[in-house]
C-alpha cells in the first residue's frame, strides 16, 4: 500500500512498535557503566553508545515495517527515500539524565505528512508509560484517553521549562526565568522535553516553554500536547535566543507567551 494511503492506526502501530524497541536497548543499559560517551554542541551536551543503539534499533524496525520512508533522527540525520511520510525520532530524550542515573528520560516517535504529525508517541521507558496521539484523533496514556488543564490564571499555573547547554543562551534563559516565576505557581525543569510536552499534556504540568529545542524533540509531543486540548505556539529566534515553542491552556497562552518572549515584564 502506497504510504500515502496508510492509515493512522497503522502509523501509530508502527511508531509505538518503534519506541519499544528503543526503549528495550535503554533499560538494557540504564544505571550500568555509561559506554561511548562523546560531546556535540558543548561539552556538556552529550551522545552514549545507547542513544545510538536506541535509534539503531528504531531504525531496523522502521526499515522493516516502512521500508523507503525517509527518516530524520537526532544520531542518523536523515536517510531514506522520497515518500510522501517522514518519521522524526529521538531515541533518548534526556541523555544526560539516562547517564546519571536519573529515571526521566523518554523516546519519541512521530510521523508526518506535509501538514505536520499524523501521528506520535512519547515512551517514558522507567515507568512503563506510553503516551500516544492520532491527528484528529485525541491523545491516550496507556490507552486512556488524557485531557490536558483548562487553568485559567497564569499565577496558579505550574510551568515547565528546559535550559540550553550554550552559556549566553542560558543567560537569557535565565532573565525569563526571573521574569516569569514571580508570575506563575512555580516552575519545574525536568531535562527532557518530549516528557515536558507529555506530562502537560495529561495534566501534571498546567504549560510549558522552551528555546533551543529540535525537530525530534517535539515532532511527537506536540502532537500529543494539542490532541489533548493545549495550544502551541512559536517562539521566534531572535538574536541570542534560538527558536522555541510555547504550550499552554487557550486561556492563559496570550501572557504566558508575552512574558517569555519579552513583549510583557
Amino acid at each position: 500500500m502506497p504510504s500515502s494511503q496508510t492509515e493512522p492506526p497503522e502509523l501509530l502501530a508502527v511508531a509505538v512498535a518503534a519506541a519499544r524497541a528503543a526503549a528495550a536497548e535503554l533499560m538494557a543499559r540504564f544505571g550500568g557503566r555509561a559506554e561511548g560517551v562523546r560531546s556535540k554542541s558543548t561539552p556538556t551536551d552529550l551522545v552514549s553508545s545507547a542513544d545510538v543503539a536506541a535509534e539503531a534499533a528504531i531504525r531496523r524496525e522502521l526499515a522493516e515495517r516502512r521500508p523507503g520512508d525517509p527518516i530524520l533522527g537526532e544520531e542518523g540525520g536523515a536517510t531514506g527515500g522520497d515518500g510522501s511520510l517522514r518519521w522524526i525520532v529521538d531515541p533518548l530524550d534526556g541523555t544526560i539524565n539516562f547517564l546519571f542515573g536519573i529515571p526521566a528520560f523518554a523516546v519519541s516517535v512521530a510521523c508526518e505528512d506535509e501538514h505536520g504529525s499524523v501521528v506520535g508517541v512519547v515512551l517514558d521507558p522507567t515507568r512503563d508509560e506510553l503516551f500516544t496521539a492520532v491527528r484528529g484523533g485525541g491523545a491516550e496514556l496507556d490507552g486512556s484517553p488524557i485531557v490536558a488543564s483548562d487553568r485559567d490564571d497564569l499565577a496558579m499555573s505550574l510551568v515547565a521549562t528546559g535550559f540550553g547547554y550554550d552559556a549566553a543562551v542560558r543567560a537569557r534563559q535565565a532573565e525569563v526565568i526571573g521574569r516569569l516565576l514571580p508570575r506563575v505557581r512555580d516552575i519545574r525543569r525536568v531535562g527532557a522535553a518530549a516528557l515536558d510536552l507529555a506530562w502537560t499534556a495529561c495534566g501534571r504540568f498546567d504549560a510549558y516553554y522552551e528555546r533551543g529545542i529540535q525537530p525530534w524533540d517535539i515532532a511527537a509531543g506536540t502532537l500529543i500536547a494539542t490532541q489533548a486540548g493545549l495550544v502551541v505556539r512559536d517562539l521566534p529566534e531572535t538574536p541570542g535566543a534560538p527558536h522555541g515553542i510555547v504550550v499552554a491552556p487557550p486561556a492563559v497562552i496570550d501572557e504566558l507567551h508575552g512574558l517569555v518572549d519579552g513583549r510583557y515584564s
